[in-house]
């Protein structure tokens, strides 16, 4: 009997952090937006704060040790992938705004599906069938029927949500391979080094493009803090220590939130524009995105 209670009182837990968790990373894109910096330095401060947090949590956890220059590697490549993806991401979130450049990078779920099919063996599910197409309709609902009027940024920015949800995609793999390769490493290191390294690239990209670094108020230092404790580390953090406790798929649909709340932010801070069409468009693409990440029952 204590068991199972000490068993529904853990699940209670997860279950609260699990919802904590999306709730915080809904909020990356107001952050983002309000953060008046350029796409890339924001990004930068996103990684950067977050990785020195997990950086002091490493050191106080005695984790700061060399683990060899093939785990520097596989953090590189986690690194540039993420810094792209990021990059893609803060650009759609300036160009359509949190909302639309939210729910986009969550079509991850339909490619890391198909990798699953035609690298892993994984078998094709109805359900993943009927989502693609799904999502698509959902889209157009949303962005409008007709693409030949939306002005060339906003067609940008839905390419751009599109190819972070590729990157995001590759980044979650080459996570996933980076995790299975330090077996033993806990996840605060592994966290730590992926966004450190991101950090790198996005400062190099900085450099490159002429960026600046400046951070031009305390609502800047504000949102981009806030973008790197809550979004890239707290939040991170308890979805990932709740999902092992949680039925795959109640976390499925739990998750939704991140974008569904997203797309809430957008309408009631910033005002978007939002017809009874477009809240439909947005119904089907959760649902799209939810038939997508759900796996098969085991045999």
């Amino acid at each position: 009997m204590i068991r199972n209670i000490l068993h529904a009182s853990r699940r209670q837990y997860a279950l609260v952090s699990l919802v904590i968790g999306a709730v915080m990373i809904s909020f990356s894109g107001v952050w983002v937006k309000v953060s008046h910096v350029t796409p890339t330095a924001s990004a930068f401060y996103r990684v950067f704060f977050g990785g020195i947090i997990l950086l002091f949590a490493a050191l106080l956890r005695r984790e700061m040790i060399w683990q060899g220059g093939r785990h520097l590697l596989l953090s590189s490549i986690c690194g540039l992938l993420f810094a792209i993806d990021l990059v893609f991401y803060h650009y759609s979130v300036l160009y359509i705004g949190p909302g639309l450049g939210t729910i986009l990078p969550n079509f991850q779920v339909f490619i890391l599906a198909m990798a699953g099919m035609f690298f892993f063996g994984e078998k094709v599910r109805l359900l993943f069938l009927i989502s693609i197409p799904l999502a698509f309709i959902g889209l157009f609902l949303i962005v409008g029927i007709d693409w030949g009027q939306l002005d060339q940024l906003n067609k940008i920015g839905v390419y751009f949500g599109l190819a972070a949800a590729v990157c995001y995609a590759a980044f979650l793999l080459s996570l996933r391979k980076l995790q299975s390769d330090q077996a033993g490493l806990s996840f605060f290191y592994v966290l730590m080094m992926v966004s450190l390294t991101t950090s790198a690239f996005l400062a190099l990209e900085i450099f490159r493009n002429g960026d600046t670094f400046y951070i031009p108020d305390l609502q800047s230092l504000f949102a981009l803090m806030a973008l790197g404790l809550f979004s890239q580390t707290i939040g991170w953090m308890l979805i990932t220590n709740a999902l092992p406790a949680i039925l795959a798929s109640l976390s499925g649909f739990i998750l939704l939130l991140q974008p569904s709340l997203a797309f809430v932010w957008d309408v009631l801070i910033f005002q978007r524009p939002t017809s009874l069409t477009n809240w439909v468009g947005v119904f089907i693409v959760l649902i799209a995105i939810y038939f997508g990440s759900v796996k098969s029952s085991p045999s």
